[in-house]
């Protein structure tokens, strides 16, 4: 159900946010709903919300999953929340744990762990630590805006450069860039290769549904300058949303191969949990001749709902539409070279580096 008038936060407080509510989160017992008095006291609009950051000491830094969907079994999240502000983020209901809201509190109420990449030294140098690639940016954008000032992230990836440990990393941001020397030198050793999310090559809808990402040019510039420095790429088109930019599927496989990417891969829209009526209220004030059509096949691809939670279905989903396109995409793919398996991350190389000069070996 759409949200009424009373969940919105004015437009000129949330400007360039993505969420037009900042609705309570599943396990709060009492809903806070803004409601005019009467009294109409302050006549002067709302200033805009500013982002607020907060510092966690993280106690672990790697988080294992099981997940059958996946191809990794480990991941770093080096924020909570995230002020690109996507409007269809799947992240958004973990805010939720946290008693803040999947709605503007996600966006605009982050959380950063300064200590991420001393407490991943840590656990590397563990006894009996087992290598297997490290994925960055399963959850939140480790380039979100805050990260040109933190350097958390730099941070991680010099000491996996340190430890010779494979990992992969997905952004949307172009701060990637600024660690093309890192990404190359390890991606040059096979250790290491980065994703691009690209949803629409339309600056105009790119900043209405990510409103803090890099525009869609300065990502295709992002690869550029990844696949120059040595570092394989790959693009994903995520998410894939019927009626509104499944459309531009061929166009960006395109682009992404002009620029340099190698391999491809995709997702269609998931709503779990509050991302529904966020995205729902979104469609309405954004698109409202074309909200009730969306749905429509949004719901088509997850069984009549607005998301299936299956694994093997979540992520590709299922129906006619579905199988549309999965099967463009298979076809645009090969057509571009972009379906070629490339070759594992090694983890032969994995060692734990001495604080002085290694001793020789006698054999």
């Amino acid at each position: 159900m759409i949200g009424d008038e009373s969940d919105r936060i004015e437009k000129g407080q949330r400007r360039a946010r993505g969420a037009a509510s900042n609705r309570d989160g599943r396990f709060e017992r009492y809903a806070h709903v803004r409601f005019d008095d009467g009294w109409d006291i302050a006549e002067d609009p709302l200033p805009p919300i500013r982002t607020e950051i907060a510092m966690e000491r993280a106690r672990s830094i790697l988080t294992r999953n099981t997940s059958p969907d996946l191809a990794f079994d480990r991941s770093i999240n080096p924020y909570r929340g995230c002020e690109h502000g996507c409007v269809y983020c799947f992240a958004r209901p973990s805010h939720a744990f946290l008693g803040l809201s999947p709605g503007l509190d996600f966006e605009t109420r982050l959380t950063a762990k300064p200590n991420a990449a001393e407490q991943l030294a840590r656990e590397l140098s563990r006894k009996g630590y087992s290598c297997a690639p490290i994925a960055i940016g399963t959850n939140t954008d480790p380039y979100q805006p805050v990260e040109k000032k933190l350097g958390i992230t730099r941070a991680i990836l010099t000491v996996l450069r340190d430890f010779n440990h494979p990992v992969t990393i997905l952004t949307k941001g172009a701060l990637i860039t600024r660690d093309a020397d890192i990404l190359g030198e390890m991606g040059a050793a096979g250790l290491a290769t980065a994703g691009v999310s690209l949803t629409t090559l339309d600056p105009a809808l790119a900043r209405a549904m990510e409103p803090r990402a890099a525009a869609p040019a300065t990502r295709l510039g992002a690869i550029r300058t990844l696949a120059a420095a040595g570092c394989p790429v790959w693009v994903s088109l995520g998410p894939v949303i019927p009626g509104l930019n499944d459309m531009e599927m061929e166009r960006l496989l395109a682009a992404a191969k002009d620029a340099g990417a190698r391999s491809a891969g995709y997702i269609v829209l998931r709503l779990p949990r509050e991302v529904g009526p966020i995205f729902r209220d979104w469609l309405e004030e954004a698109f409202p001749d074309r909200a009730r059509k969306v749905m429509g096949l949004v719901r088509q691809i997850h069984g009549g709902r607005d998301y299936d939670p299956e694994w093997g279905r979540r992520m590709t989903g299922e129906g006619p539409v579905a199988a549309l396109i999965a099967r463009r995409f298979k076809v645009a793919s090969r057509r571009l070279g972009l379906d070629r398996p490339w070759p594992p991350l090694r983890r032969d190389l994995f060692r734990v580096p001495r604080d002085g000069p290694e001793q020789l070996s006698l054999f």
